[in-house]
């Protein structure tokens, strides 16, 4: 039997492979066409080409009718090892190919060619043996045609992307394809549109407006969050948003991350950065206290607004945004309680994520290639880490290299009712920034110590946890944190003075509620609380005018008639068990 690694990896590989014959497929059909990258992604695979015309999804059928005619003569790939300046000759005609050479003779990379049928091509392979058996005809489709910069970079020429589908069996790509409508339908971004939550505009690339119904839920997400923080011990701070280089050069992120900040040339020689995280000014609070053994574990958070220089071709609505907010701490310990503050957070993290009837798994990230410290503090940071994850009860994968530059790391992957996959907090930890920022506590023998710090976001940005969650419920939040709990809709305009007392006892009860003052019909009104995803709706009429009573009637299908005065109470019990 195949395992789940090999089943990953021959899937790979037939992505990779199609890639493959997508650029020889195109060349064919657009001499002058030019294939950049072509690898496999999550969901199959893409290529990228300089075309000496514009296409668009109407030229996908012939391309990808071209590509199952061409794979029946794919016997099979040869490899071979060839000289910079072989590889040169070769693909003269190609700048994309050419810039790659380039590069990876200079990194002492081998360079190899594959060719199958009579197409070659730069490649450090990953494919299938024979594409014509072991690529189902049934299992793949192109999938669209879009515009990506050369290596990602906006300076650089725009090219046309092709992507394509691919799995393992026709099965599994009909799933994926039912799974993607519904996700489109959900899409956060059409979503926050239509319920007024948040909007962009050209003056402010990746950094969203939050309009009034969108804030009302923002500021409920960080209500809950501030209120479930205090009562496990941490202090909230701010600090400045724009800093002098120096802070980032000591941090050690003007080496490690300055092409992804702010940068600010200031007259008489100052050079400033915006913030990208809050870590270094976390380093100077607790630099500017006098701490003892008794104030750890001192847990400092915030929630200040954070900017990175997120490429062009990456801002995705709110999953990646350029200004952002997270739900931060930085919590300093000594190096006997790593393995408690650790359960203390994943207790957190089962509150924050339960509440949302989120599954969630957790993945370490070991030492990077570029990293701050001795491989010996690395070492015993991760053995810490791995013992921990070993008795939390939750399962977790190994992301070799993916840690942070200046410690491991423990990623928070979250599951949403599609099933998708999505990183969220992360939990760091870190023993080098404490050093560099010349961070001490005073021990029980009256000494100075240096403490170790765990970096840690539970929602992560703020914005990607809203974008998840608005398609996570296709925009029917919870009650506790929908921005209008209630509608009232009054039967008619005669009704209009009970439905504004009715509203009147609702405001004055803390709930959120809109009076449909509207010359519509009651069936309209009722389908506008229903596009508006209303948790709940009232309708008010003669009946219950007469009776003082209201006729509540809810998202799920539920209607129920009970006493106005019994409407807050019953309504404010199930916000505040947020049920």
């Amino acid at each position: 039997m195949i395992s789940r690694m090999s089943e990953n990896e021959h899937l790979s590989h037939i992505r990779h492979s199609l890639a493959h014959l997508l650029a020889s497929s195109v060349r064919e059909l657009y001499p002058g066409a030019k294939n950049a990258i072509g690898p496999s992604v999550d969901d199959g695979f893409y290529q990228d080409f300089e075309l000496p015309h514009p296409i668009s999804d109407k030229e996908l059928t012939a391309i990808e009718n071209k590509m199952r005619e061409k794979v029946k003569g794919w016997k099979q790939f040869e490899r071979k090892e060839v000289t910079p300046e072989e590889a040169k000759k070769e693909f003269a005609w190609n700048e994309y190919k050419t810039e790659l050479i380039e590069e990876f003779s200079k990194d002492g990379k081998t360079l190899t060619f594959y060719t199958v049928g009579d197409f070659v091509d730069l490649c450090k392979g990953g494919h299938v043996e024979s594409p014509a058996k072991e690529i189902p005809s049934g299992s793949w489709k192109l999938d669209r045609v879009a515009g990506a910069y050369w290596r990602g970079d906006e300076k650089n020429k725009m090219l046309t992307r092709i992507y394509g589908l691919a799995f393992e069996t026709r099965e599994a790509l009909e799933a994926y394809t039912k799974q993607r409508e519904e996700a489109e339908k959900r899409d956060h971004k059409k979503l926050g549109k239509e319920l007024g939550l948040f909007m962009f505009h050209e003056t402010a690339p990746g950094m969203p407006y939050w309009l009034p119904k969108g804030l009302i839920l923002y500021n409920e997400l960080v209500d809950f969050w501030r209120k479930e923080h205090r009562l496990h011990g941490y202090k909230e701070i701010a600090s400045p948003l724009v800093n002098k280089a120096e802070l980032w050069k000591i941090s050690g992120h003007w080496d490690h991350y300055q092409e992804d900040m702010f940068i600010a040339n200031m007259g008489e020689n100052e050079v400033y950065g915006v913030k990208p995280m809050n870590c270094p000014n976390a380093m100077i609070v607790f630099q500017s206290l006098q701490v003892s053994y008794k104030d750890l574990p001192l847990r400092l958070s915030d929630t200040d607004r954070l900017h990175r220089y997120e490429r062009s071709g990456t801002l995705n609505g709110l999953l990646r945004c350029r200004s952002f907010q997270q739900d931060d701490s930085h919590n300093y310990i000594s190096e006997g309680m790593i393995a408690s503050e650790y359960a203390h957070i994943f207790d957190v993290c089962k509150k924050f994520y339960g509440i949302f009837d989120l599954s969630y798994s957790f993945r370490l990230g070991t030492r990077p290639e570029k990293f701050l410290g001795d491989k010996a503090t690395w070492d015993r940071a991760e053995r810490s880490l791995h013992d921990i994850l070993k008795v939390s009860g939750v399962s977790y994968t190994v992301a070799e290299g993916d840690g942070a530059f200046y410690g491991p790391k423990v990623d928070i992957l979250m599951k949403d009712s599609l099933g998708r996959d999505w990183q969220m907090g992360t939990v760091q930890l870190d023993f080098q920034q404490p050093l560099r920022f010349g961070l001490e506590y005073t021990d029980k023998d009256g000494k100075k110590k240096t403490p170790v710090v765990v970096h840690r976001v539970i929602y992560g940005s703020l914005e990607r946890f809203i974008g998840i969650l608005t398609e996570h419920t296709a925009g029917a939040f919870p009650l506790w944190l929908s921005p209008v709990q209630v509608k009232i809709l009054p039967v008619g305009e005669k009704f209009m003075d009970y439905a504004k007392s009715v509203h009147k006892a609702l405001t004055d009860a803390e709930i959120r509620s809109e009076l449909d003052e509207s010359n519509e019909t009651l069936g309209k009104k009722v389908r506008g609380a229903k596009v508006e995803k209303a948790p709940y709706w009232i309708v008010v009429g003669a009946k219950e005018e007469a009776e003082k009573t209201v006729t509540l009637e809810s998202r799920t299908g539920s209607k129920d008639t009970l006493p106005l005065a019994e409407l807050s109470s019953r309504l404010t019990k199930e916000i505040k068990e947020k049920s």
